[in-house]
């Protein structure tokens, strides 16, 4: 799966030209979506969900700034807008670290994370080119259970701006959305109240800081490419599919990317 991944991003490289044909004249020389939590775009990507044309452009769903839509408003990627087809729910605590990966950058204005209307965070961008891998803790505040957080990437001198929709359980279980809930229990910490439209930043690929709150790893347990596990006081993050292979045993070259300490 993790070859095909590979190929298949590739072959979305050459066809980005050609989804960015049909997107309005302001059209950045941009591109990221999240990859962790796992978002819709990267089950597609990674073959967890079957998809079409969103499978070999994850990093391509951009449409006019202020949407509220997963597929940024483009009909080629309406499968995600779907919220019965089955998409794997990620379950966190009371916060969650939200990983984007950018194939191009390009001058941002800022991040923002909603759940339905409500602004949950909002990162400032400063007019910089952010880093390929960039992450940002965010408190869900009031929000329990299962949810789509809507992840929005503004860039600074166009119009447009990438979307990208994840789905978690928060304080709950995994599972899939519009099917029977099978994930593991989250180790995150308790709800609180109130709305937070602030955080912290970080470059590069680590997870944030706090507890760990994905799912503690189970020997017994398969797990498929872009799942996340906790595992002596780190995230880890599953290249393809394995199942008894210790995180941190691995080596670099291994199953297990290190996501950094909780």
């Amino acid at each position: 799966m993790h070859t095909t991944r590979k190929v298949a991003l590739a072959l979305g490289t050459l066809a980005a030209p050609l989804i960015a044909f049909g997107l309005s004249s302001g059209t950045a020389s941009a591109h990221g979506w999240v990859t962790l939590p796992t978002s819709r775009q990267e089950q597609c990507a990674e073959g967890i969900v079957s998809c079409g044309d969103i499978t070999y452009e994850p990093q391509s769903v951009e449409g006019p700034k202020g949407l509220h839509s997963c597929s940024g408003g483009n009909a080629q990627f309406a499968e995600l807008d779907d919220d019965s087809k089955g998409w794997q729910v990620t379950p966190v605590g009371s916060s969650a670290t939200f990983t984007w990966h950018n194939t191009a950058r390009h001058a941002t204005l800022n991040w923002q994370y909603y759940i339905g209307s409500t602004l949950l965070a909002q990162f400032p961008g400063n007019n910089q080119q952010p880093p390929a891998d960039l992450s940002h803790q965010v408190d869900f505040g009031s929000f329990t259970g299962k949810q789509k957080v809507l992840a929005v990437w503004n860039i600074g001198d166009t119009a447009n701006a990438f979307y990208s929709c994840i789905d978690v359980t928060i304080g709950g279980t995994g599972g899939t959305t519009g099917g029977t809930t099978t994930g593991g229990t989250t180790t995150g910490g308790t709800t609180t109240g109130g709305t937070t439209t602030g955080g912290t930043t970080t470059g590069g690929t680590t997870g944030g800081t706090g507890s760990c709150t994905a799912a503690p790893w189970a020997a017994a347990t398969v797990y498929t490419g872009g799942q996340t596990v906790s595992h002596s006081g780190h995230n880890w993050k599953a290249k393809w599919w394995t199942q008894g292979e210790e995180p941190g045993t691995t080596g670099e070259w291994g199953v297990w990317d290190d996501l950094g300490a909780c």
